[in-house]
């Protein structure tokens, strides 16, 4: 063995060892339990950042801990590979085609995964922009738009002018566009949606079956799907044919309408204006409201501002005229789109009110008051009893809600109503780099999905990519014009193409089947692994990719692909890495290259301190002194073994008799951090302080190793506790911890070996320290026997001189022994 721990030279050596023996594939089927360990997949950008690598160690100990533990485990890696980084970067750097910069990206961050010592399954690899994974995301579209589940429809959407595409609701963040943060604006386009809102109950309800996810991703969820409970009522227009349906969940509030508000883009408002005086003014309103977004025009700060339509709607409760007005802060998206004004009890209604000077009628009154709405400086939002409300006066509010709902079921004029906040998804997208919507158009029978037979529908490589505000599919002729599937005339292909979120919402499904060519995935195979038993990601992702990953998982259930209709049994969302108090950017000027300090101080070094510096749900403040403290706790672990080798495996396996003293203890600490480490990761996955408890024992090793002279040492315990060293280090410095086990003279890979498991017995102290308090502060340490009674315990703390001394001419007023920790004499 090398006196130096020459890490380049082991972590090449190994990394070249493992892939040439196949050391991470793992078999379809086996008599092993099943594990399946899956860190969320990167985009290839080209280069890892220290949120990759802490992501990626923080699966890699769980994979091979599993492994060890008995597992087959299914760990693989690939590539969300499609979407506008790539389009944009392509047109960046001027030649470069989309396609050329992805896959050398994806040669660069294979590269550097590898240099971690990943335990990956490179057989499985996938990457969303391989026709061969793409067939498949159109193959699953398909099942969908077969299943009603896929439509097209004239909307409404979000778009982005920088990105030059649409947005999903879910991609809008604080009024700006997820990915370049441009000001999102509406526009009317022909778009594509799945229809998750029919899962939006089975979505909701299903977050209870999900103990092993964080509490704070499921109430993420649950807050964007939004579910509520009210009515629909409906309102008839003044002498029209015409009606308005509102959802509300206050129809207790329904006797103090004084207005009907539409949003600007309601379907109802250009019939309503239509050739009267209000015409020019409420399109002009209209249009001044599309150019701002959502956020804008329903902010809390936002000035409630609309115009009157000149129309008025009747109240079907209380027969009141109520004039229809289109305001800012309604949007068409939600509820239907329209609702009912009721100044008194609606804290946006109440601001709108008084700029428009419409009625205030109050319809509910807190209990023992009476409130006066010439008075009132803000609505009452709360429940309490009705008042001004024909029978149902008197009623507390939650009564009266169902009474109000149940009377308008019974006149017709309303219904009970579940809504949500959810929206159907929205994947249509107006670039280049994706997946291609396989849909064609023929002026015979119009929407035409593509035979199955000619699947993949293959996106061209010559395509001018330059955004302009439609696919860049739609100037390529070749790709356009094609042949009706069904009556063989004419016809054209849908250009957009797919959401990349499509493409991540089931690669964990090919992992089980990646070079299935007859299906998107081997249903046994799948049912095997499925669902994945730990995901680790970023909880940034805890509404979009996660949300959408549950409903394609329901909806493949309902489809009988799959056999588990959620798609993650436990997640972890692990905290971002920090330096100097703010996320790693490049604007920042704080990033720390992962390649630098491979370089610098080797994988494992980067591995370990990543693991030790923070739980792995907190965020991690990075530290070069910590990572050069990594490094020397491994280059003292490399001192230690390196002597010992020659004369290791020479020794028997474990003691074999009683031993005692130094010995004892030294097998104490040994079977202890193999009980304190398994517990860490199994239980809790603190890796900090299982990498901890890894350090004390090695300072344990240290010392029983200078305390003894070499004859003097139990060579069966000296062996026993290197060895379990080496496998409780292995999972987190995979390189060090295999050229230690195979110095000391192994023939098989340490990451082949069985876990360790502690001896109970071995964990039995003949003495122990206790604590000596007087009044409660601690005057003394003490070595007692560890299975001393409290009265002995006592007794022998009493005789002790110092003790002795410091209770001399005071009164002992009582003696509290807790055994094993302290006695506690209380003196006056």
């Amino acid at each position: 063995m090398n006196e130096r721990y020459n890490f380049e030279e082991i972590e090449s050596k190994w990394q070249k060892i493992w892939a040439g023996n196949d050391q991470y594939a793992t078999a379809d089927f086996s008599e092993r339990p099943e594990y399946y360990c899956l860190e969320m997949f990167p985009y290839p950008s080209g280069n890892l950042h220290m949120g990759h690598v802490r992501n990626y160690s923080i699966g890699d100990v769980v994979a091979r801990f599993k492994s060890m533990r008995g597992f087959d485990v299914l760990h693989p890696m690939g590539w969300d590979a499609f979407g506008l980084p790539a389009e944009n970067a392509a047109i960046k750097h001027g030649n470069m085609h989309p396609a050329d910069w992805t896959f050398a990206n994806i040669d660069n961050m294979r590269t550097q995964l590898k240099q971690l010592g990943l335990s990956y399954d490179w057989n499985r690899e996938v990457a969303t922009c391989h026709p061969g994974y793409y067939k498949w995301t159109q193959w699953l579209f398909l099942q969908l738009y077969h299943h009603n589940l896929a439509y097209k429809k004239y909307a409404a959407v979000n778009w982005c002018p920088s990105c030059a595409t649409v947005l999903a609701n879910e991609q809008v963040k604080e009024d700006g566009c997820e990915r370049c943060g441009t000001t999102v604006e509406k526009k009317n386009l022909d778009q594509w949606f799945f229809k998750i809102t029919d899962y939006a109950e089975r979505l909701l309800a299903d977050l209870d079956k999900l103990p092993g996810w964080p509490e704070k991703v499921k109430i993420m969820q649950r807050n964007w799907i939004g579910r509520s409970e009210g009515a629909e009522l409906t309102f008839q227009v003044k002498d029209s044919q015409e009606s308005i349906t509102v959802y509300t969940t206050r129809p207790d509030t329904v006797f103090g309408v004084s207005c009907m508000v539409l949003a600007p883009e309601h379907p109802l408002v250009e019939k309503l204006i239509a050739g009267t005086e209000q015409e020019r003014q409420v399109k002009d309103f209209v249009a001044k409201m599309r150019a701002l977004s959502d956020a804008d025009r329903t902010s809390d700060e936002a000035e409630k501002i609309g115009v009157l339509t000149g129309a008025c709607c009747i109240n079907p409760f209380n027969g009141d005229q109520v004039p229809i007005m289109v305001a800012n802060y309604v949007l068409l998206e939600y509820g239907t789109g329209c609702v009912m004004g009721v100044p008194a009890h609606d804290q946006r209604d109440f601001e709108f009110a008084a700029k428009y000077k419409l009625p205030v009628k109050v319809v509910i009154q807190p209990a023992g008051e009476s409130l006066d709405p010439a008075k009132m400086q803000r609505a009452y939002v709360d429940e309490g009893f009705l008042v001004n409300s024909g029978q149902f006066d008197g009623m507390g509010s939650s009564d009266a809600i169902r009474a109000i709902t149940a009377f308008a079921e019974e006149k017709g004029i309303g219904s009970g109503k579940v809504n949500f906040r959810l929206r159907d998804w929205l994947i249509s997208r107006q670039r280049y780099w994706g997946v291609p919507i396989p849909i064609i158009y023929c002026e015979q029978c119009g929407n035409v999905p593509v035979p199955e037979k000619d699947l993949p529908v293959m996106l061209p490589y010559d395509v001018q990519f330059k955004p302009a505000g439609r696919s860049p599919l739609a100037d390529r002729e070749e790709f356009v014009h094609t042949v009706c599937p069904s009556c063989g005339g004419p016809a054209r292909r849908e250009t957009d193409t797919m959401d990349t979120f499509v493409c991540s919402s089931w690669y964990f499904y090919r992992y089980t089947s990646p070079r299935d060519e007859a299906r998107a995935w081997d249903k046994a195979k799948a049912d095997r692994w499925m669902p994945v038993d730990q995901y680790i990601g970023g909880v940034e992702h805890a509404i979009l990719h996660l949300l959408y990953a549950r409903f394609f998982a329901k909806v493949f259930y309902d489809l009988k692909l799959i056999s588990a209709e959620e798609p993650f049994e436990n997640l972890l969302t692990q905290g971002m890495v920090l330096k100097e108090g703010a996320k790693m950017s490049k604007s920042k000027g704080n990033v720390v290259s992962p390649e630098e300090i491979i370089k610098r101080y080797g994988a494992d070094t980067a591995r370990l301190f990543i693991l030790f510096a923070a739980p792995p749900e907190r965020d991690l403040e990075w530290s070069d002194q910590g990572v050069e403290g990594s490094y020397r706790f491994l280059n003292r672990v490399w001192r230690l073994v390196t002597p010992l080798a020659a004369d290791l495996l020479k020794a028997p396996v474990k003691p074999e008799g009683e031993v005692s003293g130094v010995h004892k203890e030294m097998r104490r600490l040994s079977h202890y951090t193999i009980k304190k480490v398994t517990e860490d990761i199994e239980e809790r996955f603190n890796f900090n302080t299982a990498v901890s408890a890894i350090m004390e024992l090695v300072n344990g090793l240290y010392h029983y190793r200078d305390k003894l002279a070499e004859p003097d040492r139990d060579p069966a315990v000296m062996r026993e506790a290197i060895e379990a060293l080496l496998v409780l280090l292995s999972p987190f410095a995979p390189h060090l911890a295999e050229e230690l086990w195979s110095g000391i003279g192994h023939k098989d890979s340490v990451h082949a070996q069985p876990w360790p498991v502690y001896e109970p017995e071995a964990l039995v102290e003949d003495e122990i320290e206790i604590v000596v308090q007087i009044n409660g502060k601690v005057r003394d340490r003490l070595s007692v026997p560890a299975n001393l009674s409290a009265a002995s315990m006592q007794e022998y703390v009493l005789q002790q001189p110092k003790i002795i001394s410091l209770t001399a001419g005071k009164e002992v007023k009582k003696i509290i022994p807790v055994p094993g920790k302290l006695v506690n004499i209380v003196v006056k």
